[in-house]
Formats: C-alpha cells, structure tokens, sequence
C-alpha cells in the first residue's frame, strides 16, 4: 500500500511545485504591468528637456525654453548654475535634487531633475499620456520552469563600461558573474549594482531573440545577491527596458559581455509591433 501511495504523493508534489512557480509568475506579470500603469509610471512619460546653463523658462505658451501641455502660459523657470538646479514658481524658489523625490507640480503634470553624464534635464509626467491611454498590456512567451536557473557566482569586482541611448558611458561596479548552462551552450551574464549597498543584482542583456520576438535593444532582468557561491536567474522575469514604452527614456544598452550567442525564450517580449 505504501509503495503505490508513493508514487501518487510524489506526482502531487510536482504538482503542487508546477502550480506554485506559474503561480508566482502570474504574480510577478501582473505587478509588472501595474507598475507601468501606475500613477507616474513609465507610460506617463511624455517629454525630457534639457537645460542650459542660467534660466530655462516654463509654461503652457509656445515660447517658453520648456512647453508644457498643461498649467499657465508662464509657469516660472528652472536655473541651472553650477550643477545645482533651482526652481523659481509663484513667487518662491527652491532646490530641486536630481534623481530624487522632489517633484514640481504645474497643473496636472508631474516635473523631476534627472542628471546623465554631465547633463540635467528635466522629465515630464503627464497623466495623460498617450502613451498611457493607447496602452495595450504585454506579451511574453510561455512560462517555463526550465529558464529559471540556479547560477554558479564567480566573484572578480571591477568596473565595466555601460554605454546609454544618449551615448554615454558609465564605468558601472561589476562584483563578478554568473556561469550557467543554457540550451546546450555555456553561458556568462555580468551584473552591475545600481548603487553601493544594492541588494539586487542588475543584468541588461540581449540574445538571439532580440529584435525578433524580443526587443531588439536588449531586455533588463534583477536576481538576488549570491547565496553560497549561487544566484538564481528567473529569465521568465526578463523585461523590457522603459525605452520600449516611452521615447523619452535614458536607458542603458548590454555590455558587450553581456551580448548572448543563444535564444531566451523566456520572459517579456516586444511592445508594439
């Protein structure tokens, strides 16, 4: 009896892993397209303006340096001096840091400092964004246990070079890489840590899919730190950069290291067409 019941309680268990991992998956898409519907979200971002040094007007009229599609026709400027940017706005003036929390609201628009190289600019949010509104939801390819894969971690900490759609490079912290199998290939990717203490491993990448079923600039993916000498890659988590949805982003493109000479079928593929 115990012999036939074992057969049965280990089918179950399968089971049971099958259902949990497409589960989690389902899971993931579904905060993942949230996350890009949401109230500032990428597919709110309709416009990037980049300053000159000294005052930048803004406003709804046509002739401000920055025009905007909402709020008055002469809303206030930003100043950029010496890499500090200030705004100047219904008759009082503040600091506004780049890559931060702090917003500026003009009628319903949504206005932040970003910096890139030595650049400033300033990213525009619009709720709504055609973007948003001709937004269709995502496609990917099936859900496949078999691309969720534990990884052996080297550790060699360097710096390698992150090029962006602007043109410019970064010298990015690389603590090492991943080695793994993949259909019948043996296989690298180096992540980048987005900031000292990140707790996440960042990998831009691109395979053989890109620019056919996948984007074709490459496809973004976040592991966990290594645990013991491993790191799982979950390429069924793979997604699109934010230059995908908007034109106004500043993504970065795959290190040259990080160009794969297989297929991922795994994960988000191409928006739009």
């Amino acid at each position: 009896m115990m012999a036939r019941a074992l057969p049965a309680a280990l089918a179950g268990a399968a089971l049971f892993a099958a259902t949990a991992f497409q589960s989690e998956v389902a899971g993931w898409r579904k905060s993942r397209e949230a996350g890009l519907r949401r109230d500032g979200g990428w597919l709110t971002v309709t416009g990037l303006f980049w300053l000159r040094e000294g005052p930048n007007r803004f406003g709804k009229e046509a002739s401000n340096a920055i025009a905007l599609p909402d709020g008055p026709a002469r809303a206030g400027a930003f100043t950029l001096r010496n890499g500090k940017v200030t705004v100047a706005m219904g008759g009082s003036e503040r600091e506004l840091r780049p890559d931060s929390n702090d917003v500026l609201k003009v009628g319903r628009l949504s206005l932040i400092v970003i910096k890139r190289g030595d650049r400033y600019g300033i990213r525009l949010k619009d709720p709504e964004s055609p973007y948003l509104r001709e937004f269709h939801g995502l496609e990917y390819f099936p859900a496949n246990e078999a691309y969720r894969i534990a990884a052996k971690f080297v550790s060699e900490p360097r710096k390698i070079p992150i090029l962006n759609v602007l043109g410019q490079t970064e010298r990015d912290d690389c603590p090492g890489y991943a080695v793994f199998r993949l259909n019948g290939r043996d296989v690298r990717l180096y992540p980048v840590l987005e900031e000292p203490d990140a707790k996440e491993l960042f990998f831009i990448f691109r395979d053989q899919t890109s620019g056919k079923e996948t984007y074709g600039a490459g496809r973004f993916l976040y592991s966990g730190l290594p645990r013991d000498g491993t790191v799982i890659l979950d390429f069924n988590k793979a997604y699109n950069p934010p230059c995908a949805f908007t034109p106004y982003a500043t993504c970065p493109l795959p290190p040259k290291e990080n160009r794969l000479a297989v297929r991922v079928e795994a994960g988000e593929k191409k928006y739009g067409h």
